[in-house]
């Protein structure tokens, strides 16, 4: 792995670690031996485009799939055999979301809060107002930026320790993805937990971002602060330093892929 940012000794306060993980289907590896050590609190972007396997290393994270081989720890609990407990700890936004279609995001919200001992109804209402969820609609009837707010306002409502969000911004227009943008992930930063939020959206990884990975073809190939991409001291604006840095790694890739 190329890492650009973690090569000072200093002990830092970690949320999770994966030590050689790899899920292969068949005779395909989705992702293949990531080492990577998760820090607590602020925002890591996980960047890379569409079937790089950003989704399949989220999903192992949060133990809904085992690894074929490897180790992960997250909050402390290992995925595999603690992953209710894991998953009481881990606010998660899917890419779809996955509420009952004929519930309504109020009905939704009473389902969920039994099972989250944290559960916060102040907070859950408070969100739900700022980002204008109509709580008494059925999901089958919400535009998808509306059901993704709805998703979103139950993933922090029970003030989780880890926010995981899997390309949730892809379905807003830009007005509600600024609304959640503000109340959520400042939200979160403001409490000191941790987000993991993966996209292929370069605007929004430099937006957002402390620390970026980039993923291609299931393997973490570049880890830095967002300021740390490109040549040291320059003035490029961010997000012209990721799309150099995605564009670089693929030109890599390209060279160094077996001729046919």
């Amino acid at each position: 792995m190329n890492d650009d940012r973690h090569d000072g000794c200093e002990a830092r306060e970690l949320a999770g670690r994966a030590r050689g993980l790899t899920k292969r289907f068949g005779r395909k590896d989705a992702v293949r031996g990531v080492d990577l050590d998760l820090d607590a609190g602020g925002v890591t972007v996980l960047l890379g485009a569409n079937g790089a396997g950003k989704t399949t290393f989220l999903r192992l994270l949060l133990g809904l799939i085992r690894p074929t081989e490897g180790t992960i720890e997250l909050l402390g609990l290992d995925p595999v055999t603690e992953g209710d407990a894991l998953r009481r700890r881990v606010g998660v936004v899917p890419d779809h979301p996955d509420a009952y279609a004929w519930m309504t995001p109020a009905r939704w919200f009473e389902f969920l809060a039994p099972h989250y001992p944290t559960w916060d109804e102040a907070l859950a209402g408070a969100i739900a107002d700022e980002l204008g969820v109509p709580l008494r609609t059925r999901f089958r009837s919400l535009s998808r930026g509306e059901a993704t707010k709805a998703m979103l306002v139950a993933a922090v409502a029970f003030r989780p320790d880890l926010l995981v969000l899997d390309e949730p911004f892809g379905r807003l227009d830009p007005i509600a993805r600024e609304e959640v943008l503000r109340a959520v992930i400042g939200q979160i930063r403001e409490r000191g937990r941790t987000v993991l939020l993966s996209t292929h959206d370069l605007d929004l990884a430099a937006r957002v971002a402390d620390r970026v990975l980039v993923m291609r073809d299931g393997r973490i190939v570049r880890d830095a602060a967002p300021d740390d991409l490109g040549d040291p001291g320059a003035s490029t604006p961010t997000t012209e330093r990721l799309r150099r840095a995605l564009l670089a790694d693929h030109a890599l890739a390209t060279e160094d892929a077996p001729c046919s």
